[in-house]
């Protein structure tokens, strides 16, 4: 089957060369045959079924899905040599690649990436958003899904990390702390979700030889530690480091910076199910935000301003939808005053229109540092035009249980958008009305229909009107604070090899990270 480029469909998802920087060297105290990466703390479990935590599973080089994404956003095949799908997209078949085996040396068959996608769809209520299956059938190699709703984009669904391949022949209640048994280059060997995860060589990886013998990926949450455990040589790799890092490693031969523009987006619900179920406070709240600052200056240029659901590194229009919402605060000011919100009591905050106390809560977590600095600044500026913002820092686990129950008035999010090569599972996920994720209550009809739409259609350019239909109607209902999308930096020391970013963000450790000759 075609592949699907990023960059031929959207365009600006670039990779910025390795720069070289200089310092006085670090000294290794990683074992022959071992590197350790830093990593932020991400999930309490390794289950992969279990909210988003097939992630870590997929980036720590331990789960692999039928398809995958290489550096240049391209689709190809993984676990499945290729795919082919129906005119009306309610077929697809995936011939399943032969002579590969779990880490435990069992085979991967038909029949077992067959039970492992139904374990999936048993357990995971994110399923739907993907795909609606009526039965899979297996003939010798095939595994052929019939859908009962068309997907043009059945290829790019499995290859998020949701679906990677499980062996369900062995004891899966050991998951969540021993890690699933899959195929990809590493198997897990310890789990402490607060202090670190330790993978070892999978003996039986299917696609080459794995050049190291154990990799510790060890939780550093705070920004500032994890880049002088670099500096100091405690660890090898650290991701999520920021624009204010790069000036601690200026001049040092000794360590390699990737950049990428991201196709990521920070965010955040606002839940229409309590006091900003009234468009008018949303739409003041907007206003009242001053993304360009923050961005430029608080993050020192690390962002592009935020307005809409899809950042402009891909092709959907950014520049031409129009943001009746943008930064205004004495606009804020005055729809507020229209719609009943004065201070009745003279503390510098508003009341709602019923002359009870207005105090909105904020759900963030930290372990990304732009997400504090977002909200903060968003507190204070909202303070100014006398919207009452409480920010309720808990952990990201928490936070999900937060979202889930829809227990807040805003709540902090980010989220690579095209995480099955466009954006039309990251939008049906999250503002179609019947969405298991879509806890704040939006509910449009229009999107909703478009998003079905979208669904069905397969040629690139109608998609992308729908798209950005979609987009305009979710910017007009004033839904979500869309507050940046934040370029992604990957730092490393030289004595480690085949280092590279990946736009799709689900690939940290793979095979080809070495260490130098």
């Amino acid at each position: 089957m075609k592949s699907r480029s990023l960059k031929k469909m959207f365009g600006a998802a670039v990779l910025a060369g390795a720069m070289m920087m200089a310092m006085v060297p670090a000294t290794p105290v990683s074992a022959a045959g071992e590197i350790t990466i830093g990593v932020t703390s991400f999930a309490d479990t390794l289950e992969p079924t279990t909210q988003y935590f097939s992630w870590v599973v997929s980036r720590y080089g331990v789960g692999e899905c039928l398809a995958r994404f290489d550096q240049e956003g391209n689709m190809v095949p993984c676990l499945a040599e290729s795919w082919e799908s129906s005119e009306d997209g309610l077929t697809w078949t995936f011939k399943i690649r032969e002579g590969v085996k779990f880490s435990n040396g069992n085979d991967m068959t038909v029949e077992a990436v067959k039970s492992s996608l139904e374990r999936t769809i048993e357990k995971s209520d994110r399923v739907p958003e993907f795909f609606d299956l009526d039965n899979m059938e297996i003939d010798g190699q095939n595994l052929i899904f019939h859908l009962k709703r068309a997907n043009a984009n059945m290829a790019g669904s499995l290859a998020d990390p949701l679906f990677l391949i499980v062996d369900t022949s062995v004891d899966d209640s050991t998951f969540e702390m021993e890690g699933p048994v899959c195929t990809g280059p590493y198997a897990v060997e310890s789990f402490s979700p607060t202090d670190a995860c330790v993978v070892v060589k999978n003996e039986y990886y299917w696609d080459g030889e794995v050049p190291l013998d154990r990799v510790t990926l060890k939780c550093i949450d705070d920004q500032t530690t994890r880049s002088m455990a670099l500096q100091t040589g405690e660890i090898d790799i650290a991701y999520n480091l920021k624009t204010e890092n790069v000036f601690e490693f200026e001049g040092n031969p000794n360590y390699n910076i990737q950049e990428l523009q991201s196709l990521r987006s920070t965010y955040a619900f606002m839940n229409q199910n309590g006091a900003l179920g009234d468009l008018a406070l949303r739409q003041a709240f907007l206003r009242g935000l001053d993304k360009e600052t923050y961005c430029a200056v608080l993050l020192e240029g690390g962002a592009t301003p935020g307005k809409a659901p899809v950042p402009p590194t891909l092709d959907f229009g950014f520049d031409e939808l129009n943001d009746e919402n943008a930064y205004d605060p004495e606009g804020a000011k005055a729809i507020l005053e229209e719609a009943g919100y004065v201070d009745v009591n003279g503390d510098g905050y508003v009341e709602k229109p019923d002359g009870s106390e207005l105090v909105l809560d904020f759900v963030i977590y930290t372990s990304r540092a732009e997400l504090g600095v977002y909200a903060q600044a968003a507190q204070a500026s909202l303070k100014d035009i006398g919207i009452n913002v409480n920010l309720n820092t808990v952990s990201y686990e928490t936070l999900l249980d937060m979202r889930d129950s829809g227990t807040y008035d805003l709540l902090i999010w980010n989220v690579l958008v095209a995480n099955t090569g466009d954006p039309e599972n990251y939008l049906r996920e999250n503002w179609y009305s019947t969405s298991a994720n879509n806890t704040a209550g939006y509910n449009n009809p229009e999107v909703d229909k478009l998003l079905d739409e979208l669904a069905a259609t397969f040629e690139t350019e109608e998609r992308k009107e729908i798209i950005m239909q979609i987009e305009q109607h979710i910017m007009d209902d004033a839904a979500t604070v869309f507050f940046g999308y934040e370029t992604t930096y990957l730092f490393s020391n030289t004595r480690v090899t085949g280092v590279n970013m990946y736009p799709m963000d689900y690939y940290w450790l793979t095979k080809d990270i070495a260490l130098a000759e």
